[in-house]
């Protein structure tokens, strides 16, 4: 992205979004296909598609952008970020720490936390401590994973490329629970009632995140922008409007 129009970009935001005053740019985000409502392909386009796909069209927009999607594994993200593949993410990703060390984050677009669930013929409502040495998944690269790790125990953590794959391994048997994340979890439940899989209900999640889009931490520019956009569509009521499109 070129530094002349970022300044521009922001000159522009600075002054109420009144005219664009610069000529579009593209801004490359990086989404994944398996954060759906976040993130997903529409099968009837071979299009990305979701809230955070939409809202990243919309900040575009704002800024006198054109937004290009970049199709990427969720744990290639933050790599894809740091190495110039793609100039920004939008994905249901948190904002954590740990990733703030090597990218920086807008200001929070959404909060949620992680969901349990288990096969949809075991009618138990486990806790995290009734699951003692058994058997779970979660999705690589994801918080909950480390979390999970972190408690020490059960009898075995296995990490999947996605949701689905969890799922899979869930209604087969294979693992006792899956966790990951609980709007995702939900809608695909919703749009799937023959998954073989539900939510345990009354589970309380580990740790609630927010998520926000990221950026480089060379890109100050266009966080500026990406920032004052969404202010915007906060206080217009659009960004509310994107997210209950999706149940979110």
């Amino acid at each position: 992205m070129k530094l002349k129009t970022i300044a521009a970009v922001i000159t522009t935001l600075a002054i109420g979004f009144t005219a664009p005053v610069f000529a579009a740019d593209t801004v490359t985000v990086g989404v994944t296909t398996t954060g759906v409502p976040f993130t997903f392909i529409d099968t009837a386009t071979s299009k990305p598609t979701g809230a955070m796909v939409e809202l990243a069209e919309a900040i575009a927009a704002e800024t006198g952008m054109t937004a290009e999607f970049e199709v990427v594994a969720f744990s290639a993200l933050i790599p894809s970020l740091t190495t110039g593949k793609i100039d920004m993410i939008s994905a249901g990703m948190f904002a954590t720490d740990k990733r703030r060390e090597v990218v920086d984050f807008s200001t929070p677009v959404y909060s949620y936390g992680e969901g349990m669930f288990v096969a949809a013929d075991d009618a138990t409502d486990y806790t995290l401590d009734d699951l003692n040495g058994a058997t779970v998944g979660a999705q690589v690269g994801t918080t909950f994973a480390d979390t999970l790790k972190a408690r020490g125990t059960f009898g075995e953590i296995k990490l999947y490329d996605s949701i689905a794959d969890i799922m899979r391994d869930v209604k087969l048997g294979r693992i006792k629970a899956g966790f990951g994340d609980k709007p995702i979890i939900a809608y695909q439940i919703s749009q799937n009632p023959k998954m073989g899989v539900r939510l345990v209900e009354g589970y309380q999640p580990m740790k609630p995140g927010d998520v926000a889009l990221a950026v480089s931490k060379e890109n100050t520019a266009l966080l500026d922008a990406v920032n004052a956009a969404i202010a915007k569509l906060k206080d217009s009521g659009a960004l509310a409007k994107i997210f209950a499109k999706y149940g979110l």
